[in-house]
């Protein structure tokens, strides 16, 4: 069975330990950013960066007092990927038990992947000339594959991440919702088709920077029909693309 995660928005408290055990347990680099007067940092998801805390504040609750709200951000993991139906060459593929992985010797460079996802996930390595790769979480698949939770699952010290059977998590989170603490809302139920990596919380989600206009539906579809209008001309440049990463990947093995 796909498995899947449970986010609780209510429970997280912001302490970034899903970020530290996320960056060490992938051997991200660590990238010297400017606090910039926010709690977030870094600013943004990037290459070295596959999961960061968001922090949205209200001036004033009930009780006079601001309100903190933290938001987990990351790959999603959709049942049906738009990045995998946009890649031409497969290097992204969602795998029985629920990660969307990604094979850096079939990657061409082509990033389509990046203009696909609805949520704007994948990261292409700018800084790197020679060996550009796209970065992104990858759910921890190769912990999955050992009956492992994820990285930043094991870290939450609040139980503000359950993993485990994505039916089993639908239903916490309607049992959850039935108790009228929460916005009657599960984001990821059906954004985007549905995805792995559901959540649940207490205020609106347009108001704590989900993208609220994901369609409702799969996108793969609508990705080929777009696919198929590209010109000739950024086929045969995709694949010029794909002759050069043969023979850079050619190359890496030949160093080996």
């Amino acid at each position: 069975m796909p498995k899947g995660v449970l986010v609780d928005l209510t429970r997280c408290i912001g302490c970034r330990g899903c970020q530290v055990a996320c960056k060490s347990w992938n051997e991200r680099p660590v990238v010297k950013t400017a606090v910039s007067g926010s709690f977030e940092n870094p600013p943004a998801l990037s290459e070295a960066c596959y999961t960061r805390i968001r922090f949205h504040e209200t001036d004033a609750g009930a009780n006079g007092l601001p309100v903190w709200s933290f938001v987990k951000e990351q790959c999603l993991h959709c049942k049906e990927p738009a990045c995998a139906s946009a890649c031409p060459v497969g290097a992204l593929v969602r795998t029985e038990a629920g990660p969307v992985v990604y094979d850096f010797d079939k990657c061409i460079g082509c990033r389509y992947c990046m203009v696909a996802c609805p949520f704007e996930i994948p990261k292409y390595e700018w800084s790197k000339a020679q060996q550009p790769w796209v970065q992104k979480c990858t759910f921890c698949a190769e912990r999955q594959a050992d009956n492992l939770s994820p990285a930043c699952v094991k870290t939450c010290p609040t139980d503000a991440l359950l993993w485990g059977e994505a039916g089993e998590l639908m239903a916490e989170a309607k049992k959850r919702l039935a108790t009228g603490r929460y916005v009657q809302h599960i984001y990821g139920e059906k954004e985007a088709g549905g995805t792995a990596w559901i959540f649940i919380s207490d205020r609106p989600f347009e108001e704590i920077g989900f993208n609220t206009k994901v369609p409702q539906h799969a996108l793969p579809p609508y990705t080929w029909a777009s696919l198929s209008k590209i010109p000739v001309e950024i086929v045969v440049f995709s694949a010029m693309l794909g002759g050069l990463a043969f023979i850079r990947n050619r190359g890496n093995k030949g160093g080996e």
